[in-house]
């Protein structure tokens, strides 16, 4: 099994360490725009080889596509058009919707299947790469009724090399829901930061800083040739999360600046439920010791 990763950062290196190391893959082939991330990926054995990219998808069984969103978008039809007829081609961008669009109509749609592993860090490059990142966290597969069967089980394969649980919905979907879960919070560190940023004194607010702002603000590190281009794509949904979000913040500010102690407190308690919800098992699988057992969300 020869995988091709294109995009040698946190996610793709990450996952070449696991597939390498699980024994999915007999070779990682790396490709980057960036000559300093290859020679880091040598080095830190995330990839056997690098080569340019044309040559790399004409060895390859898989390709890994680990490129922020935008460049994802562009490239992936190119990508189609130069594997092998048997080649799968799979990619982890948190958006899906725009991605997909972009080749709908590729005569090799059903080799393409569009993926999502939903883990991370806020670091970047090869440097950023952990071995068992995505252990028993959830990938999501989107629209899989336009992948080839064939196809769709590789990739399961390589997420239960990773140690992943599998989700399947909607391109829309995920969207949706990534918006929420995974947007939103990147959104609200990164005005949390600009905040306290803007603030003159701010020298010795950063000087009392400590586990709870660190915690909250750690996404506003991430970067934005990342997010940048997340926003954009998912625009629809991420601002529908951040007006749900101020509605909310809105009404704890009232709340607060009225003295409503009741409120303030049924809004706090209301809010620590949310440890209820993240501890119960996960609603999109079940998994069994012999096979994971799908439900799918629509």
């Amino acid at each position: 099994m020869i995988v091709t990763v294109i995009g040698l950062g946190l996610i793709g290196g990450s996952m070449a360490l696991d597939l390498k190391k699980s024994g999915f893959a007999t070779e990682i082939i790396g490709v980057d725009a960036n000559p300093a991330h290859l020679k880091e990926a040598l080095k830190l054995g995330i990839a056997d080889r690098t080569c340019e990219v044309n040559d790399a998808l004409k060895e390859a069984d898989l390709v890994l596509m680990a490129v922020p969103v935008d460049t994802m978008k562009r490239i992936l039809p190119q990508v189609l058009d130069q594997i092998k007829s048997n080649t799968t081609v799979t990619d982890v961008g948190s958006t899906k919707k725009q991605i997909c669009k972009s080749v709908e109509n590729h005569p090799r749609r059903g080799n393409y299947v569009a993926g999502h592993p939903m883990s991370g860090t806020e670091n970047s490059g090869p440097r950023a790469a952990l071995e068992g990142l995505f252990k028993e966290k959830i990938a999501i597969i989107c629209d899989q009724e336009q992948s080839r069967p064939q196809h769709v089980a590789l990739v399961e394969k390589m997420y239960q090399a990773l140690g992943m649980s599998i989700a399947f919905m909607s391109a829309d979907e995920q969207d949706h829901s990534t918006a929420f879960i995974s947007h939103l919070p990147h959104v609200t560190a990164f005005a949390l930061a600009n905040a306290v940023l803007a603030k003159e004194n701010r020298k010795i607010i950063f000087d009392l800083a400590s586990g709870g702002f660190r915690s909250t603000v750690r996404l506003a590190k991430s970067s934005a040739s990342m997010w940048g281009p997340i926003f954009k794509q998912n625009k629809e949904y991420v601002v529908e999360s951040i007006e749900v979000y101020q509605r909310h913040l809105d009404e704890l500010k009232k709340a607060i600046a009225a003295e409503e102690s009741d409120k303030m407190m049924e809004l706090i308690d209301n809010a620590s439920k949310i440890r209820e919800v993240l501890d119960k098992k996960n609603p999109f699988l079940i998994k069994s010791e012999e096979k994971i057992v799908r439900l799918f969300t629509r």
